[in-house]
């Protein structure tokens, strides 16, 4: 009798699993013809934007996107699986002005087709955990966007990382449309106060022959924008409406209380403000560096927002800007602490954060220059109608900087740093954005009038660099500009040969950062509500804490120490990675099938042991 129970039990047992295998078998193939999945994260992250939706709808004429990518390997399989779920949601939700074409170029007709769209051919790697092996890949992973006339590729795309891959594309679908649809986005520029312009020759040392600006790169790459200069002639003039936003360039002297009446009184009809500025001003083709500290009167109205500008120079001893210099001892690691080098290191988090790449204007920029820096510091309750999450910091210093003040500083590159004080970690970028208050509410208003609150939703920036759309060391070391045929014929002389040196470092390691920073400043200053719901989702994503992955603490490191700790910060981090996927990946299964088999033997024991009465 207990033989047939067995048997009968273990034919039960079989026929189960054998009902679930098909059932199993049945939905996936199910999911073949009708796939389906629900976005459950708080910020919509694997769902397309209104935003997008929208941007798309405003197009006049239909977009077709080719999609040219490469399989055969999982993480490239895994990634064109998004990218078309991706594509997908475009096409559904521009109401038949959006369409794309998934492109496997294996043939030479549609490599070639690839590269004269301008597609750059990449070689893939994926290494194996448990193999001492890697697999290679060569080929293509590109979009190509063809808007009427209009041709733009995004020549690149990274199966190691798509997050905010929508951000990507959204942004290149606007810059298409707005070049094919004839749309200008003019942004102002405050001038008539000895400001740093964006037309000044200051990226690169003159000795090299080349005289880029930011002006003539923003003319060429993206004319769409168009900066127009503001002169409000000492509070006289108005700002003009058309414009989407305004941009503060370190001003050479002070700006009138009116002048910054106009200028609160144009980001209370919901418009935009970049101060782009600190308290230290170092004057051009200046060798000696000497740093006279003064606000120029942006204390008035920056604090009116709950933004204060301190009147100091912060020097960075963590993370300095580093170069190699020649000297008579050899080759030497020269820093310079006026110089902050800000790193996104996941290893600061919440109030420690040094930089917030999640924010627009610096959307994956690892690392941004900070020269010529001042302290800022937060008073919430100027605005307290806006969001905490609305009001944060972007960019901080290590907490390995010290504060000089004074009247003057002392900014020469070659001399003994030696740090003299108290070390802190500095806010030095600040963004905000809501229904502000106006900087100048309950007091004279000098003839001009303001409302005492935006009427819309109103955004101010500051990013406390004097310098910070210059390179410090090209704007001080080349000679002053000379116009006309002299000028072309001492073009790469004069100045110092030194600091000329020491800017060709500095444009190889952050002008080209400068220079995206820039064009995403550009694209927030415009406020683009389409480009901005596409990014809020990226905004909105926490980072991932290590808990057990030690910060650095930046006590006299040499650039070879600083180099072995983040190579052991890396090792550690992707320690603890390993050991979260596979805890995930097979700790959970391996849990609910021990705990199946355990149920499975308390109900085989409990018909073994039952008996009729």
């Amino acid at each position: 009798m207990a033989m047939e129970r067995k048997k009968k039990a273990s034919a039960e047992s079989s026929m189960l699993l054998l009902v679930v295998a098909a059932i199993l078998i049945a939905v996936n193939a199910l999911s073949y013809f009708m796939y389906y999945r629900k976005d459950t994260t708080k910020a919509e992250r694997y769902t397309l934007s209104e935003g997008s939706a929208r941007l798309l709808r405003s197009m006049k004429g239909n977009m077709k996107v080719d999609a040219y990518v490469t399989k055969g390997l999982p993480k490239l399989d895994a990634f064109v699986r998004d990218l078309r779920d991706l594509l997908q949601q475009y096409k559904d939700a521009s109401k038949g002005k959006f369409d794309y074409t998934i492109i496997e170029a294996k043939d030479e007709e549609q490599k070639k087709k690839a590269k004269e769209a301008g597609l750059q051919e990449v070689q893939f790697g994926e290494g194996s955990d448990t193999e001492d092996k890697a697999e290679f890949a060569k080929g293509y992973m590109g979009l190509v966007l063809n808007y009427g006339a209009e041709r733009e590729t995004i020549p690149v795309l990274s199966p190691d990382n798509n997050v905010g891959l929508e951000f990507w594309i959204t942004n290149k679908i606007r810059e298409v449309r707005d070049k094919g649809d004839g749309i200008k986005h003019k942004i102002g520029l405050l001038t008539g106060n000895d400001e740093i312009k964006l037309s000044a020759p200051d990226l690169l040392p003159a000795n090299t022959g080349q005289k880029p600006t930011l002006q003539g790169l923003i003319t060429r790459y993206w004319p769409f924008y168009q900066i127009v200069d503001v002169d409000l002639k000492n509070g006289e003039a108005d700002v003009d409406e058309s414009l989407d936003g305004i941009i503060i360039t370190q001003p050479g002297k002070d700006i009138s209380e009116k002048e910054l009446r106009r200028i609160d009184a144009f980001v209370m009809k919901g418009k935009s403000l970049a101060v782009v500025a600190s308290a230290v001003n170092v004057k051009p083709s200046d060798a000696s560096m000497t740093g006279t500290l003064s606000t120029r009167g942006l204390e008035k109205l920056l604090e009116g927002y709950g933004i204060e500008m301190r009147k100091d120079a912060l020097l960075e001893f963590g993370r300095p800007f580093r170069v190699p210099m020649q000297s008579y001892g050899g080759l030497q690691i020269m820093r310079f602490p006026p110089v902050l080098d800000v790193h996104d290191d996941f290893r600061f988090t919440g109030d420690e954060q040094l930089l917030d790449t999640s924010f627009a204007p610096f959307f994956r920029v690892p690392q941004i220059g900070f020269p010529f820096a001042s302290s800022l510091v937060l008073h919430r309750e100027k605005q307290p109608d806006v969001a905490p999450d609305k009001f944060k910091v972007v960019a901080r210093t290590t907490p390995k900087t010290m504060q000089e003040t004074g009247d003057t500083v002392d900014l020469r590159p070659l001399r003994q740093w030696r740090p003299k004080g108290a070390f802190n970690q500095f806010p030095i970028a600040v963004s905000i954005e809501g229904k502000l208050k106006s900087a100048f509410a309950g007091s004279d208003k000098m003839g001009v009038e303001a409302p005492t609150e935006s009427t819309n939703t109103a955004r101010v920036l500051v990013i406390s660099s004097s310098q910070f759309f210059a390179n410090p060391f090209a704007r001080a070391g080349n000679g002053p500009e000379m116009g006309g045929q002299m000028g072309m014929m001492m073009q790469g002389m004069g100045g110092d040969e030194t600091l000329q040196a020491i800017a060709g470092s500095y444009a190889q390691q952050i002008v080209t950062n400068v220079i995206l920073v820039t064009k995403n400043t550009l694209d927030w200053v415009t406020g683009d509500v389409d480009l901005l719901a596409a990014s809020a989702k990226i905004l909105q994503e926490p980072s991932l804490a290590y808990g057990d992955v030690s910060k650095p603490n930046f006590d006299d490191m040499t650039e070879e120490q600083l180099k072995r700790a983040d190579d052991t910060m890396k090792k550690e981090r992707k320690k603890t990675q390993y050991w979260v996927e596979s805890t995930l990946i097979v700790g959970l299964p391996v849990l609910f099938g021990l705990l199946g088999v355990v149920l499975w033997r308390r109900r085989i024991s409990a018909r073994e042991n039952y008996q009729l009465a």
